[in-house]
């Protein structure tokens, strides 16, 4: 079992997309960024604060509904206090997005104003929308326009490039490709970007991945993990912290292969089969609403 998640991007993609992003933003009211309510921080690519500038942004925490309720609360809490306009919504269940408008026009009053003053009623509010792969942005767009306007599939990287989609309600979005940074300075921020789906499955190590979950999730939702797979705890270690030493992890990942009877000749856990349930569980919200980020860690 490998120890390390090794994460490489080529830089030309993010080049590519640094590109139109700075030569689109002359185009466009206001920057929408789509980021992951369970991950906040890694969700956010470090890059944006520069590429944007001033123009006015809203942040659109999404997949809400698998986030812990009392840590998006906080996080919320903690972009007001920065000057940062941010909502929570699921482009799912749709919980949130009606949200989303009022806010946007609340977030450009000052411009809608003097656009009405200067008899310019009706005009379309434009904006971009950005987010890294996998954040939910095509989910997002369809659930505004009602219809399947972007392509939508669960896996990382499928908007190719940037297009126009129109709305009902007087906006024009320019959904741009979802990119992620050519490489990660903190070790940390690539394995949550994992651990939700934003990197694709294949480049990694999913029982490492699986170990470092559960070593995570051991810290603040080990109840979930015992109500899950109905297992008992008792005995594992209670420094979980280690990026070097999995045996935690890994007992706790045997426990789980035990109990669901994952196994190979000899008695042996089929630790593998058992890591690929533990992570598709955590994706697919069967452990309950958990977020692996606290604003006041960040």
């Amino acid at each position: 079992m490998s120890e390390a998640i090794s994460v490489q991007w080529f830089p030309g993609h993010m080049a590519k997309t640094r590109r139109i992003m700075t030569k689109s933003l002359g185009l466009v009211d206001a920057v929408v960024e789509i980021i992951d309510a369970r991950i906040p921080f890694s969700s956010r690519n470090p890059e944006m604060d520069r590429l944007v500038g001033k123009k006015p942004r809203l942040i659109i925490l999404n997949k809400s509904d698998a986030a812990d309720e009392a840590v998006t609360a906080r996080w919320l809490d903690f972009f007001k206090r920065r000057g940062v306009s941010a909502i929570a919504a699921d482009c799912k269940s749709g919980r949130g997005v009606n949200r989303f408008i009022p806010a946007l026009k609340e977030l450009l009053k000052d411009k809608i104003d003097k656009w009405q003053s200067s008899g310019m009623v009706g005009r379309p509010i434009r904006i971009m929308i950005v987010g890294i792969p996998n954040v939910g942005k095509s989910s997002f767009i369809n659930r505004l326009s009602g219809k399947r306007s972007a392509k939508v599939e669960d896996r990382p990287g499928v908007t190719r490039g940037k297009q126009w989609v129109s709305l009902s309600q007087g906006l024009e979005l320019l959904d741009m490709p979802g990119v992620l940074w050519p490489k990660f300075d903190d070790k940390q921020v690539g394995e949550n970007l994992a651990f939700t789906g934003a990197i694709k499955d294949n480049i990694m190590d999913i029982e490492y991945l699986a170990c470092r979950l559960l070593q995570l999730l051991y810290n603040d939702y080990s109840d979930r993990i015992m109500e899950r797979y109905g297992i008992e705890l008792d005995g594992i270690e209670q420094d979980l912290n280690s990026l070097s030493d999995l045996s935690e992890g890994f007992e706790i990942l045997n426990r789980i292969g035990k109990k669901r009877g994952f196994l190979i000749s000899g008695g042996e856990v089929n630790t593998e089969r058992a890591a690929i349930t533990v992570v598709d569980e955590f994706r697919s919200g069967k452990l309950g609403r958990i977020s692996l980020e606290k604003p006041e860690s960040e």
